[in-house]
């Protein structure tokens, strides 16, 4: 495989995203050293995306001003300085939800203005391949770093301390590895002496709004579903830690194997995101209102984790299309920053499990799904 710049910011994209979910089979451990409720561990998992709101309001339009390196290093810098604050945070609930909210802010901006300069890279090169390179990564990411610590959790040494000594030593050599990209931002910025253009252009606000932003939500709301609400929600029989660790790494994995079939599907993508997620709620659904097929979880896992990564792939090739001239790190970021809404599902589930059983609340997901399928579609 040729090791292209915009891979090489791939394999940087791929080193933030392993350490956004090593706390996640991690939350078992959590749960029992400091006695959580399902509520406040569905809260953990969710306050990693209150801390994109700052990422994404000042680090999109920062880029675009400044340059995408200037950005994106000390990001993934603060997303390393993170891992090891998790570490001294391991006996306080508090201190675990403000190192959380950290860690979502380097990651945001890592993931928004990351994502934007991987795709110019790619372009700048003569190849349309950047934006499944981007979702290839991030997903691939998103898989390996709960399957580490969930190994590590459940019969490692130092369970709460061995995995994010790791994240951060991969994390640092990634950073060196995209040092030597090139920026995709002119020098110099020539004067202007006209406003400066909004983040999308003319004319493509509908299409954002309406095609684009529901796409979004979908690519977290899906995989996180499966992840932090299975464990949590309906339990799983044996060795939590561990298969909550391979159960995100299947999930998620299979999101990155699911991205790069964007380039055949095209202008299909969507709507097949979309009917993944209703697929995956329905099977989950099914699970959870029937122990003896419980196992059929995994495999509604796996579908939503495709249609979570698919999603990903499909919006970010269609942010060039909408994007002003030197503004797709704004629109990148607006981008995550519905996608990042689906983090808060699993706190929404364990809300409402509340008073409504869980497998009715994912049957309903799932009806929205075809719904969504319908309207993506409608809109190719």
């Amino acid at each position: 495989m040729t090791w292209t710049q915009d891979r090489r910011l791939g394999v940087l994209l791929l080193g933030v995203a392993a350490g956004t979910n090593i706390p996640t089979p991690l939350l078992l451990v959590y749960r029992d050293q400091l006695d959580m409720s399902s509520t406040s561990l569905t809260a953990l998992f969710g306050v990693y995306a209150v801390g994109l709101v700052p990422a994404l309001v000042f680090a999109g339009p920062s880029a675009d001003r400044w340059g995408r390196r200037r950005v994106v290093v000390p990001a993934a810098v603060l997303s390393a300085l993170a891992s090891l604050l998790f570490i001294t945070a391991a006996h306080s609930e508090l201190l675990l939800f403000l190192v959380r909210f950290l860690q979502g802010a380097g990651a945001g901006a890592v993931f928004s203005v990351g994502s934007a300069w991987v795709v110019e890279t790619a372009l700048r090169e003569g190849r349309t391949s950047g934006a499944r390179t981007a979702a290839v990564t991030m997903t691939g990411g998103f898989a390996i770093g709960p399957v580490v610590a969930g190994l590590i959790g459940e019969w490692g040494p130092a369970p709460l301390v061995l995995p994010y000594l790791l994240h951060t030593g991969f994390l640092l050599l990634t950073v060196a590895t995209a040092w030597s990209v090139q920026e995709t931002l002119p020098a110099t910025r020539p004067v202007r002496t006209t406003p400066r253009p909004g983040p999308l252009r003319p004319g493509a606000a509908r299409v954002a709004a309406l095609v684009i932003a529901p796409l979004a939500v979908c690519v977290y709301a899906f995989p996180t579903s499966a992840v932090a609400g299975i464990p949590v929600l309906i339990g799983l029989p044996t060795a939590p830690v561990a298969l909550t660790g391979l159960l995100a790494g299947a999930t998620l994995g299979t999101g990155a194997l699911a991205a790069p079939l964007q380039a055949r599907l095209g202008a299909w993508t969507a709507p097949v995101a979309a009917i993944c997620g209703a697929v995956g709620f329905a099977a989950t659904a099914v699970a959870a209102a029937v122990p003896a097929v419980l196992l059929l979880a995994l495999p509604a896992a796996c579908i939503l984790g495709a249609g979570g990564g698919l999603a990903l792939a499909s919006g970010l090739s269609r942010l060039p299309a909408v994007a002003s001239e030197g503004r797709l790190g704004t629109v990148s970021a607006m981008f995550y920053g519905f996608a990042y809404l689906g983090f808060a599902m699993p706190f929404l589930l364990a809300a409402l499990s509340a008073v409504v059983d869980v497998a009715v609340c994912l049957a309903l997901l799932a009806l929205v799904s075809m719904v969504l399928a319908a309207q993506q579609a409608r809109a190719r």
